[in-house]
């Protein structure tokens, strides 16, 4: 009998062993560790996103400017990717997206505690998230993706946002004046408005706005920026109130589609997860970016009698940048909306209103990017659906709140922006200047500011 119970006490401590092995086995499964489709996918995102800066916006701006100054659009665009991306992991990264020390600070700024990456290690998970729908930070909770791979993916967002600006002096700025000013834009504008949205600790993002891929940080923050930046540098010296025809419509379109392949990563990336929000996002984004295209082309045809490239061109990249706020948030008829509404409004920016106001936006950052960054800020507060994330609504769905605070966060984004953008472009102005002079600017900046040119004709 004795040995029975020896055999039975046995078996019950072998049970209990192997279902206490089992339950620390499946700890160790659901502790936070990285998630190796979810790290592919993002690194494949931020290749795309790079590739929307060299060479989608350099070809498609490019091609939009004269034969005399292409390789001076090409120039701005290669070097911001350079400085901007150095100056991101040295401080600037700490600055959008890490904490401040001082209280006070920590709505508005972050602090220098990750300048140089200090004391981020490969092997160290992102502390930010998608949860439902932002970029945030949690001290307990983590991402599935390396934080190195975060930081990398943030940084090419970094790199095209100020240069998405070039698009309103283009052919008229001096090349050191230039760098200059993106620089201190960078610094002083991006990264703070970055942190007010898309850190755990920012104003914006506590009081609940939305800003999926960068509506608000990269489209509203340029454009307004944009339209600054041309009055304050005044009209080219032979613009005449209309569009001076491209140098290389094959550059616009190649470029054009280059950027709307980018967008997948810009947008479907934001989720930072393979899920079906980023699939959910990179639908949407097409289908907004298909729908203004047409819609567009259909504008070019009815008023002009002829459907264009550059009209094709322009309206997708004003579908996309208008869908980036809401990708997270709309569903396909959502997209639709966006798509139409996207392409109504930018062309009669650039057909009517900016003619009628005489300023020189050259090649319509502030019409198709920062108009389109706040029609989409606010159609996310409209048709925002809980059938995408159940978590968020918009005014469509009776949430009117969630408007008002994509208005507000808009409307102090458009403040910030324009008045600091002021105030750094007339720092440039009277420490190194800015604009070109008239000799430089007939001639052509590829010769005058890089003693190159881009096409050249042998006997």
């Amino acid at each position: 009998m004795k040995k029975y119970i020896v055999s039975l006490l046995a078996l019950c401590t072998a049970f209990g062993s192997a279902v206490n092995a089992q339950t620390v086995g499946t700890a160790v499964a659901t502790a936070p560790k990285v998630d190796a489709g979810d790290t592919a996918w993002i690194i494949v995102a931020t290749a795309l996103v790079l590739f929307m800066s060299i060479p989608g916006l350099a070809l498609f701006y490019g091609g939009l400017v004269r034969r005399k100054n292409v390789l001076n659009v090409f120039m701005q665009v290669f070097i911001l990717v350079a400085a901007i991306s150095i100056e991101w992991v040295i401080f600037g990264y700490s600055n959008a997206f890490g904490s401040n020390s001082i209280e006070a600070l920590k709505p508005f700024i972050g602090g220098f505690d990750w300048a140089f990456l200090h004391n981020i290690k490969i092997s160290d998970l992102s502390p930010y998230f998608i949860s439902h729908s932002q970029i945030g930070m949690d001290g307990k909770a983590t991402g599935t993706i390396p934080h190195v791979v975060f930081i990398t993916y943030q940084c090419m967002f970094a790199v095209i946002t100020p240069a998405l600006i070039i698009g309103a002096y283009a052919e008229r700025i001096h090349f050191k004046g230039f760098l200059i000013f993106s620089i201190l834009w960078a610094v002083f504008i991006y990264n703070p408005v970055t942190h007010w949205i898309w850190s755990a600790d920012g104003w914006l993002y506590k009081l609940g706005a939305l800003d999926f891929a960068g509506g608000i940080v990269v489209h509203i923050n340029a454009g307004v920026a944009a339209i600054v930046t041309a009055i304050m540098l005044g009209k080219r010296r032979d613009y005449k109130g209309h569009a001076i025809p491209a140098h290389n419509i094959t550059y616009v379109a190649i470029g054009a589609g280059m950027l709307w392949v980018g967008w997948f990563g810009f947008n479907a990336g934001s989720g930072l997860a393979a899920d079906g929000l980023a699939g959910n996002a990179m639908l949407v984004t097409h289908i907004a970016g298909a729908t203004a295209a047409l819609t567009w082309v259909l504008l070019d045809w009815i008023i002009d009698k002829r459907p264009t490239v550059v009209g094709i061109s322009t309206g997708a990249i004003a579908g996309l940048a208008t869908i980036t706020p809401a990708a997270g948030f709309v569903d396909i008829n959502g997209a639709l909306i966006i798509g139409v509404i996207s392409s109504l409004i930018c062309f009669c920016m650039v057909a009517y209103v900016k003619p009628k106001f005489g300023y020189d936006d050259s090649l319509d950052a502030f019409g198709v990017h920062g108009i389109g960054g706040l029609i989409g800020t606010i159609m996310t507060g409209i048709l925002a659906t809980p059938l995408v994330q159940a978590a968020y609504s918009g005014a469509a769905f009776g949430n009117w709140h969630q408007l008002w605070i994509q208005l507000l966060a808009a409307g102090v984004t458009i403040l910030f922006s324009g008045i600091g953008t002021f105030g750094l472009f007339k720092l440039t102005e009277k420490w190194i200047g800015v604009r070109a002079n008239d000799i430089h600017e007939a001639i052509g900046l590829d010769e005058t500011q890089h003693g190159e040119t881009a096409y050249t004709i042998f006997d």
